[in-house]
């Protein structure tokens, strides 16, 4: 065939017209159809077609040069790609289990007492640091009770645990027998229309059935009821692997939502081992975000930051967790483990992060005050962040950890500028006392957190940064002896 780019046609020149067509006449002149290739597009043309490409195609039909061709061929139909189920994007996505529900719940229970009349891990200033309304718990009140939900299961619970009884507008227990019974008819009335599906129609209209039932599962009925009718789901047969992914990302956040960790970590497993073998784009993007508060939960703080920081710019799970929820997570993994560059770069830079800067001021505070160097108003933004982390029901199971993280990041990133500094110097720039101080950093200096020591009497702080080759020589050497150790252990053994 005759090899053609773009450039050469693309401006209809009639020079170039009637050169083709006599070339095609001269170099092909028993051949019916000729291939064109057009960068990755392939197109096939008659001879007819072909001559007629020309700046004028009435002087090219008058050329002494034209013979007589056979009839063109049958355009060539490309195939129709298969039908692609659509993912479950945000928009089509099922809202129910309501995370932002049980973020206000997690909050309440934060500010409830304990049983044993411990003070609240989060008091009434705290509350308000964090942006908690003052009527939230009439709010949940009404939402767990009310059309929007009602969840009798849920709201016993609550119930028991906030200690609504004799509150206004607590619901008795007959009118929640009389939800559950509502409830039982509607369930019903759902797996009917599952059983007329499977009878009538085809098996996309069994797979919408049952979601309607999972979904009112996940709405209104227990945890256990709402994972059982997901486990239904994800037994039909025939299901592609679009709708399994999406059916245990919803099953995800129902043991998200009532707090069992290990059993939503194994399902967003499954589900980015389906991802990985054919999931599209969309539900991808999605899972990262899912994976990543899952590790977030189980304190992998620096894989979750990795995968924060790729969906900025493309999240779209909006069902799990608040944008601006989202990009806290994604500020304080990232302050603990970015690079100051990818940290300047990707976050405080970051034009989707400026969106809602004004919204979160502690958090963007904090990240702004470590890279500015200005350790005072670090360890200020520190105590504004500490309610932030508590109300959060991904971040307050790690507060503890992440405000120690946060002091060792800045006493680091302070002594990596000194060979050697005052106590009082340095007590100075954190707007600390050096008691204080000489607490903290001895007790970093003994877990090996940080690399110096403490001339109490000269009150100097000495850093010591180890070379690379020594660190890895003395592990190599203590990891040696311990295999020996095992090797003699294990002959002693063999030998009786």
């Amino acid at each position: 065939g005759i090899l053609l780019f773009r450039d050469f046609f693309v401006g209809g020149s009639w020079a170039f017209g009637r050169s083709l067509a006599i070339s095609k006449q001269c170099l092909l002149p028993f051949s019916t159809n000729i291939t064109v290739h057009v960068e990755k597009t392939t197109t096939v043309y008659s001879r007819n077609q072909l001559t007629t490409m020309g700046g004028n195609k009435q002087e090219d039909d008058t050329s002494s040069m034209d013979v007589d061709t056979p009839t063109p061929a049958a355009p060539v139909h490309k195939k129709k790609k298969g039908i692609v189920t659509p993912s479950a994007s945000s928009e089509t996505a099922s809202k129910y289990p309501d995370m932002s529900l049980a973020q206000s719940i997690h909050a309440l229970v934060m500010m409830a007492s304990t049983p044993g009349g411990a003070e609240p891990k989060l008091d009434a200033e705290g509350a308000k640091a964090a942006g908690i309304a003052d009527d939230l718990n009439s709010t949940v009140m009404a939402k767990v009770g009310g059309s929007e939900v009602e969840n009798p299961s849920l709201y016993r619970q609550l119930k028991s645990t906030l200690q609504w009884e004799g509150q206004p507008n607590c619901l008795s227990e007959e009118e929640l027998n009389a939800m559950e019974e509502s409830h039982t008819k509607k369930l019903s009335e759902l797996e009917e229309k599952v059983e007329d599906a499977s009878e009538n129609a085809g098996d996309m209209e069994v797979l919408e059935a049952r979601f309607d039932v999972a979904r009112f599962a996940a709405k209104s009925l227990s945890k256990e009821a709402a994972l059982e009718a997901y486990d239904k789901v994800l037994n039909l047969p025939k299901l592609s692997s679009g709708k399994t992914i999406d059916a245990l990302m919803e099953s995800a956040r129902v043991a998200s939502f009532h707090g069992d960790t290990k059993k939503g970590s194994e399902l967003i497993d499954r589900a980015a081992k389906m991802a990985a073998d054919g999931g599209d784009w969309d539900r991808r993007n999605r899972l990262k975000v899912y994976s990543a508060l899952s590790k977030l939960l189980a304190r992998d703080v620096k894989e979750a930051s990795t995968l924060l920081v790729d969906c900025i710019a493309t999240f779209s799970c909006t069902e799990l967790c608040s944008y601006t929820d989202f990009i806290v997570y994604t500020m304080i993994s990232g302050v603990l483990y970015l690079p100051r560059t990818e940290l300047k770069k990707m976050i405080i830079d970051g034009p989707e992060i400026l969106s809602v800067a004004k919204d979160i001021p502690a958090v963007n505070a904090l990240v702004n005050a470590l890279y500015d160097c200005d350790y005072k108003g670090y360890l200020h933004a520190m105590v504004d962040v500490q309610p932030v982390l508590v109300a959060d029901r991904f971040l307050q199971p790690h507060s503890g950890y992440i405000m120690r993280e946060l002091h060792v990041l800045g006493y680091k990133q302070f002594l990596d500028s000194y060979k050697s500094v005052t106590l009082e110097s340095m007590a100075s720039s954190f707007g600390v006392s050096t008691a204080f101080l000489d607490m903290q950093l001895s007790r970093f200096i003994a877990a090996g957190r940080l690399t110096a020591k403490i001339d109490k009497f000269g009150g100097v702080v000495e850093t010591n940064r180890p070379d690379l080759k020594n660190a890895q020589y003395r592990d190599m050497i203590q990891k040696g002896d311990l295999l020996l150790n095992r090797i003699q252990k294990l002959g002693r053994v063999v030998d009786l």
